[in-house]
């Protein structure tokens, strides 16, 4: 059964299991190229903000800003739609993982164009992907359709832009929902869990869990996907979409 959460409700364990993955960092900072002030919008806990640039984050959950660092970027609790910044105050915009969970993701972009010069820059994932871990739970599955927009709508919001893949490396520091590709047997533990939302929102996983249990311990994991076992990096569906001025 899906549920509805807030952040405010799932977000305390977000600073100690969403550290940011140096590799991903790297692909979000060369996204913005040299914009030199860049607003973070559904900031969280502050993942992925760039030094050296002005960085304003914007997020809607208090125990989520709570959560952010001694010396991070200064955070204003305001939601995407409406913004509480006039035009074109910011060389680019950034939205790491967020735009999922807007009331309304098209005018939540239109507010980054209206406040932003040149680059918006967008790490989601893609609905149509399944990832290994879908086998075990379709629910994800389900829960990925309904929630995450087609590929092909942020050409409608934003007008042309890039779209390319964001390979998740197999010790990924940054704990969201398919980043244990693996190392499935985090995914049997309550706490690593809770640093998704996901998990939160499809409610009891105790079934597909329980199979993936026996598999791991009876080595059909291993043999199944026996082509990930000693890979490097996992396409499990992650996007970097950049929309130029």
């Amino acid at each position: 059964m899906m549920t509805t959460v807030t952040y405010d409700e799932i977000g305390v364990t977000y600073a100690a299991l969403r550290a940011p993955d140096p590799q991903i960092a790297s692909a979000i900072t060369a996204a913005l190229g040299d914009a030199r002030s860049v607003v973070n919008v559904g900031a969280g806990t502050g993942s992925y903000e760039p030094a050296g640039r002005r960085v304003i984050a914007v997020e809607p959950s208090k125990k989520m800003i709570a959560q952010r660092a001694a010396g991070s970027a200064l955070a204003v609790q305001a939601v995407a739609a409406a913004l509480p910044f006039a035009d074109a105050v910011f060389d680019a915009a950034m939205a790491v993982l967020t735009v999922h969970h807007w009331a309304d993701i098209g005018a939540g972009l239109a507010e980054l164009r209206r406040v932003t010069t040149g680059p918006i820059v967008l790490l989601t994932f893609d609905p149509a992907a399944r990832p290994w871990l879908t086998d075990y739970l379709p629910e994800l599955a389900t829960l990925d359709d309904a929630q995450f927009p087609r590929i092909t709508d942020y050409a409608q919001w934003l007008g042309a832009v890039s779209i390319a893949p964001v390979p998740v490396p197999h010790d990924c520091r940054d704990g969201f929902l398919y980043a244990y590709w693996r190392r499935p047997t985090a995914y049997l533990d309550p706490h690593i869990r809770s640093g998704s939302s996901s998990f939160w929102a499809i409610g009891d996983a105790g079934a597909g869990l329980a199979r993936l249990a026996d598999d791991l311990h009876s080595g059909d994991w291993a043999r199944r996907y026996a082509d990930l076992v000693a890979a490097e990096t996992y396409d499990a569906g992650y996007r970097l979409v950049v929309a130029q001025q």
